[in-house]
């Protein structure tokens, strides 16, 4: 099979399903959970600066001052008063070290960690991490960080010949890091209300998940603020039990509404179809002009043996060239209104076009009018 047909074969499957889930009473639905996320529920960025020692002579060199004063001030908390200059050796290193910071985290829980090298550290591998801070963007403390590093990769140098696989001056810390702050969740607003963010913001998605809630929880306690946000009102009974109200909410199954999108992707030359893409009347007309040049470089040697040598008799470099051109007959395509995106596809397959000539169709398909999605080109 080859490649454009094997790119038939998944628009025919992609536009089969879409159609499958977009066609009004199909009786597929997705949950709630899954087309959107409840607001105030979110994840939270921390970082902090720290130590790395213990490497074998791979750390930061001395023109790195922040790293020596870094170590100065870590021996002066244990009663080791030290010159930076007087500091050398490149088993040190200043890193960054960074971590997400999930919603409904308590204090004593764990989380992974990044640690990153910020001077000219050529590996950290070998090293371990000391205690070092987290902050967030309020600049308050929320988990302490520390421990030996797993880096992915190596990097090895001598006589100026280096080997290096991946990036060893980035290292990860498996529950490298504890949780010192609780971090506080509320997602019921002023007014008693709960608030759904859709992933993929849409008009008829967002008036569909209310509708279904309303019909589903009985009364008129959802609507749709905005393609993106839907408003859902906590019932009086509910306040005490709002997490076994928003587990109801969650898996409450919808028939979401989808967008018709084409994406292509120039460099792999791949084209995929969501949503039941439909074309106006069209016909296409493609052709191709093929020019061909090419050059042959000929020796050309003097002839007979019994030729006396001279300035005027030596050898020749004598160049031939070919040029052929090649124009392909003219292949028409001509669809009625109302065909998909998969029946263009096989039209072009019958007529042997290539991927990249049928990306530039579908730009062209999109300019005159008639493709009525939105066309992405990655």
């Amino acid at each position: 099979m080859n490649r454009l047909a094997k790119i038939s074969s998944v628009f025919l499957l992609t536009a089969c399903v879409a159609s499958a889930l977009a066609a009004p009473g199909s009786g597929a639905g997705v949950r709630i959970k899954d087309l959107g996320r409840i607001d105030g529920v979110r994840d939270n960025m921390i970082v902090g600066y720290g130590i790395v020692t213990g490497l074998a002579g791979t750390g930061d060199s001395s023109r790195n001052q922040a790293t020596l004063q870094s170590i100065a001030n870590t021996l002066r908390q244990f009663g080791l008063v030290v010159d930076p200059a007087q500091l050398s050796g490149r088993n040190v290193a200043g890193v960054m070290v960074s971590a997400t910071l999930p919603a409904y985290t308590r204090a004593g829980d764990k989380l992974d960690v990044t640690v990153s090298s910020v001077g000219d550290a050529r590996s950290l591998s070998g090293g371990a991490l000391l205690m070092t801070p987290l902050y967030g963007p309020d600049k308050k403390l929320y988990a302490l960080s520390q421990g030996p590093l797993s880096v992915g990769g190596y990097r090895y140098d001598l006589n100026n010949n280096v080997v290096q696989r991946n990036h060893p001056t980035t290292a990860v810390i498996s529950e490298g890091a504890t949780i010192e702050s609780t971090v506080e969740t509320h997602i019921v607003k002023d007014g008693g209300a709960i608030h759904l963010l859709l992933f993929d913001p849409d008009h008829t998605t967002a008036s569909r998940v209310a509708a279904t809630i309303n019909r589903e929880l009985g009364g008129n306690i959802s609507r749709a603020v905005d393609a993106g946000d839907v408003a859902i009102q906590l019932p009086a009974e509910q306040v005490s039990g709002v997490v076994d109200f928003v587990a109801r909410v969650e898996n409450i199954t919808v028939e979401p509404d989808q967008r018709g999108r084409v994406i292509v992707n120039e460099r792999t030359g791949t084209v995929v179809s969501g949503g039941e893409v439909k074309l106006s009347a069209v016909t296409v007309t493609h052709g191709n002009l093929r020019v061909s040049i090419v050059t042959d470089y000929l020796v050309s040697q003097p002839g007979g043996l019994l030729v006396e040598p001279s300035p005027a008799i030596r050898t020749q470099t004598v160049p031939q060239t070919r040029i052929d051109v090649k124009e392909d007959a003219m292949a028409s395509v001509s669809l009625p209104a109302g065909t998909t995106i998969a029946d263009l596809v096989s039209a072009l397959n019958r007529i042997k076009t290539s991927t990249r000539d049928m990306i530039a169709i579908l730009q062209s398909v999109k300019r005159a009018g008639a493709l009525h999605a939105e066309l992405i080109v990655q």
